[in-house]
């Protein structure tokens, strides 16, 4: 059954959701690395090819809840998958079911396109979390760790030699 909180995202809700990841940085202790702007997030999500898509939950028509993700692809699989980047609801809203019905939506939207996975990370410390999703039943990968190059670090190994 669909949870009509739920829908995807629409134009008029991008500069609630730049609110709502800038809220989240601030929660994951990283409020000085969300750079994200109104304009650039509008562009991913609304541009001919999306790069992003995005599904809100809403209450009393307020935006309170958020999930970003965009296709990935798995070569043992032979299919897409979904990588959920974001998922956020205000504190007020939890334990109303909206991140399980965003979870749900993500969820259904990879039966629907047969798509083989869905995946997220979570930080070591957020046992809320962690514990909600062990709820739905997902299983964290401990035998692979995330690797990033940012910054600095991305622009020397990406420097043509001349």
């Amino acid at each position: 059954m669909t949870d009509h909180r739920i829908r995807r995202v629409r134009e008029e809700d991008v500069p609630a959701i730049v609110g709502l990841v800038e809220e989240l940085a601030e929660y994951e202790r990283a409020r000085d690395e969300c750079r994200l702007t109104v304009e650039q997030l509008h562009d991913v999500l609304f541009r001919p090819s999306p790069a992003l898509f995005g599904h809100v939950a809403e209450v009393d028509g307020r935006v309170v809840g958020v999930a970003l993700w965009f296709l990935n692809f798995s070569t043992w699989r032979g299919t897409h998958g979904i990588y959920l980047e974001d998922l956020y609801v205000q504190p007020d809203q939890r334990g109303s079911g909206l991140g399980r019905a965003l979870l749900q939506a993500l969820a259904r939207e990879c039966v629907e396109r047969g798509y083989a996975r869905l995946e997220w990370s979570v930080l070591d410390w957020n046992e809320p979390a962690i514990g909600f999703y062990r709820s739905l039943g997902a299983i964290p990968m401990d035998e692979w760790t995330v690797f990033r190059l940012t910054d600095q670090a991305l622009e020397l190994v990406g420097k043509v030699d001349g």
